[in-house]
Order: C-alpha cells, then structure tokens, then sequence
C-alpha cells in the first residue's frame, strides 16, 4: 500500500492477496480449458483475453463513469464537492483523485481507478442534495481509503473473470458450432465450456463478494479514524439505507450492477443471503463504527 495516513489494514490485504492468487488460478484454468477445445484457434483466444484485460484495468475508471453517466467537474462547478475532496486528500496525504458527478436521485458514490494517480471519486447528485457536510466528508473519506488501499483495483481485477467467461464462452460456442462437421470437438465444447464457464463465474463471484464485504468494513473503519467523526459516517449510512427505499425499483436496478462499488447497495434485503451481498449488513457497519468511536473517546481521555 503506497503511503498514506490510511489506517493500513493486513486483513484487507491478506484477503486481497488469497483472492487474487485463487482468481489468477481460475482464470489459466479457464484459458487452459478454451485453448485444449480450440488447438487451431489459441492466437485468437490469448487476443481476445489479453486485449478484454488490459482495456476493462486500464480503462475501468472511464467504463465506470460512462456507465454510470458521470461527468467530471472543475472546482468551479462544484465548490463544495472539491472542497471537502482537497481536506481529505490533504488529511491523508495522498494525491487528490478527480471529481465527478453522476446525475442520479439514486443517493450514493464510489471510487474507481488502477491506481491513486489514476483514480476517480464520483457522488451522485441524490446524495449531494441529502447529506450534510460532515456527513458527505464522511462518505468522502470511506471512497478515499478504497483508493488508498487499492483495492478497487483489485475488485476490478477480480470481477473481469465473470465477465470474460460469458463472453469467451459465447465466442468459444459459436466457433464451436459453426465448425461443427469438420471438428469433433464440437460436441464436446458445446457441452463443456458452459459448465466450465458456470463454474468459473460461480466460483469467482463468491470471491469477489466476500472480498466486497471485507473492503467495505475496512473503509468505514479507516474512513472514521481518519476524520475522527465515526458519527457523521453513521448518519450517512443510516441516511442513505433509509432514503434508498424512497427510490424506484427501476431506477435501484438502473445501477445495481455497480452495487459491488457503491458506498451502500442499491438494491438489499432479508431476502437476499448474505453469502451473495457486496456489502455487510447496515448494523454490523454501524456497530463497527460505534466501536471505533469508543476507541476515540478513550484515546482522547488518555
């Protein structure tokens, strides 16, 4: 972790490390399998593999923020974002990422970015128009130590398996078929790659949802140390769980596939086991940071 006044985290580290090693393994696997099936056809599957890889790590910022129909703003579009922006930055000593804007009612935000030159911080403007200062300094602070802590990198790493299993495993299919007399592996690839490439995506979407929960944990934690007001975050949280329900199911589905990257989820419920959630429950964060603020109370009478 490049230095920061972060509070580091070993657990979100070590996490961080398993994740990527078992990812990395299923992800030759995968290759492996696609180049056996497909003797004739490896160049253009290494293509194929390598190009998606390279252009989701070193464009995801860009993917997010047109995806999410964000827009970067100057200091003069907004004052206050930027602001609250440059206090933390200068809190935490880390370079300043850029600013942008999602014009949603959906209150959220998330961070992107391969890395913290690179990065990208973006707050809807439901959230700017619902929380107060401090309340937004916190969310702020909670996206900032996702950059610092690189983990949306490596989040975005992770989820790009799922995604190039479905897309390879289309590619794969249809060379598949469309030989199908001239290759006897026809048969067998239409009835393998599926179930591989089920596998795979099965396999690593528990990873990354697990890391997700993990991350999220250690953002509220380090956030709150670092602006020292664990109750802002909490009234955010509190504030943004509750406005959520207020929004439209079609608007909430809108944007629930970045659900994995926002400061809250966009779409939860009881209904939903918490095997596959990309975020803890809201009163295990609010607990955690109860605690973090009894941490503070006592290191200030000491």
């Amino acid at each position: 972790m490049p230095h920061t006044r972060y509070a580091a985290d070993r657990g979100l580290t070590a996490r961080m490390v398993t994740t990527m090693f078992f990812i990395g393994l299923l992800y030759v696997v995968f290759i492996g399998v696609l180049l056996a099936l497909f003797k004739g056809a490896w160049p253009l599957i290494v293509i194929i593999a390598g190009g998606l890889f390279v252009a989701q790590f070193w464009f995801s910022d860009r993917i997010a923020a047109f995806s999410m129909g964000a827009r970067e703003v100057t200091p003069q579009q907004a004052p206050e974002l930027h602001g609250a922006v440059d206090r933390l930055c200068a809190l935490a000593d880390m370079p300043k990422p850029r600013v942008a804007i999602a014009d949603t009612d959906v209150p959220n935000a998330f961070a992107t970015g391969r890395n913290q030159r690179n990065a990208l911080v973006c707050a809807t403007t439901g959230l700017l128009r619902r929380l107060e200062p401090e309340e937004l300094e916190g969310v702020l602070a909670h996206e900032l130590s996702h950059v610092a802590h690189r983990d949306v990198a490596v989040m975005t790493i992770a989820s790009f398996l799922g995604v190039l299993a479905g897309i390879m495993t289309r590619a794969a299919l249809w060379g598949g078929l469309s030989r199908g007399s001239r290759n006897n592996n026809a048969g067998i690839a239409v009835l393998l790659i599926p179930l591989v490439a089920a596998v795979v995506y099965v396999i690593s979407f528990l990873l990354t949802r697990l890391l997700s929960r993990y991350r999220e944990l250690s953002a509220d934690r380090a956030g709150a140390l670092l602006t020292g007001r664990p109750s802002a975050l909490a009234a955010a949280l509190t504030k943004v769980t509750g406005q959520m329900a207020r929004i439209p199911t079609r608007d909430l589905r809108k944007v629930e596939p970045f659900n994995a990257f926002f400061f809250a989820p966009a779409l939860s419920g009881e209904s939903v086991s918490l095997l596959f959630s990309s975020h803890p429950t809201l009163e295990r964060r609010l607990e955690q940071l109860a605690r973090v603020s009894a941490q503070l109370g006592q290191a200030g009478r000491s």
